[in-house]
């Protein structure tokens, strides 16, 4: 009878195949739920307790946070792909990895070469603009999908959905990743060229033809066209670099000027409406961050609590 069962399982389709172990499922998990009412309290409750413990370390201790969470980031998938044998992913994570090693030795060498800064914020820009055009292929990979559209084109659904999802799961991961270290970058690079100081007055004094993010010399007036790039002008009058304070405010996620941190409108920086998804596509990284670094460790707490407790 047993051998009997397992060609009937063979011939069914998949669908079919779902359907039946679905049902054996519920048959086996019958009766059992004030257990799963008991499980799902512990969800809840873990995840509000580690909501609120997550938001005071932040508050508290910004660095040490955002420096676990970085950690954390950059090894929990690297985890998965090597035990799920994702090789495509272990690649590009590993050909990032080894660029941005590089870059991040790069600047925080001392003394901080002068084409350093402007070679940091053109790679984490690539990393950006590459992220954001992949992870918007794969949202609308996702759309087209979800309305049919494969079916003109004679497209699995299976694989397009696949296709949409691993590409918006790659644009979003790297888009974190590369904001995060260019943060650290802009700190370290920032504080060695000595215009400014994240715990205090900076260590030297801004001339007015001086960019501070960079360190070099401003050779276009704020009201000139530049031929390669222009200058630009913050409500505090201090002047910068276009690229070099977009790469400080937009990728390494700075929201004050550099030297005398006063707040930076973001949405003046902005000269068209399509640069402001930047900002809003910025504010989903955040929030995809605490997804990725500690939702696998969150229900990794609430399965020992459940098998502590005998829960199945």
């Amino acid at each position: 009878s047993f051998l009997s069962s397992q060609d009937d399982l063979l011939k069914m389709s998949h669908g079919e195949t779902w359907k039946m172990q679905h049902e054996r499922l519920h048959v086996k998990h019958r009766g059992h739920e004030a257990m799963h009412a008991e499980m799902v309290l512990i969800l809840i409750a873990t995840l509000v307790v580690a909501q609120i413990v997550l938001v005071q370390w932040k508050q508290r201790h910004c660095r040490s946070y955002n420096m676990v969470t970085l950690l954390q980031m950059w090894v929990v998938p690297l985890y998965f792909t090597i035990k799920l044998y994702w090789w495509r992913f272990l690649s590009t994570w590993g050909m990032f990895s080894i660029i941005t090693s590089y870059v991040i030795f790069r600047a925080t060498r001392k003394p901080l070469s002068g084409r350093t800064p402007r070679m940091v914020y053109k790679w984490f820009l690539l990393i950006y603009k590459l992220s954001y055009i992949v992870g918007v292929i794969g949202y609308l990979a996702i759309m087209f999908t979800m309305f049919g559209f494969n079916v003109f084109f004679r497209i699995k659904a299976e694989d397009s959905m696949d296709v949409g999802v691993i590409m918006l799961f790659y644009g979003l991961y790297y888009g974190v990743m590369g904001r995060d270290f260019a943060e650290i970058c802009s700190d370290y690079m920032a504080s060695t060229i000595g215009y400014y100081n994240m715990g205090g007055m900076p260590s030297r004094n801004l001339s007015d033809d001086v960019c501070a993010v960079c360190g070099q010399k401003i050779f276009v007036d704020v009201d000139e066209e530049g031929i390669i790039e222009d200058t630009y002008q913050l409500s505090c009058n201090h002047i910068f670099h276009e690229f070099c304070i977009r790469g400080w405010c937009i990728v390494g996620k700075k929201q004050t000027c550099p030297y005398c941190n006063e707040k930076v409108d973001l949405k003046r920086m902005m000269n068209n409406p399509w640069e402001r998804t930047h900002v809003l596509y910025g504010q989903l990284l955040d929030w995809l961050r605490y997804l990725v670094a500690w939702q696998p460790i969150i229900i990794g707490i609430v399965h020992g609590i459940n098998f502590s407790l005998g829960l199945e």
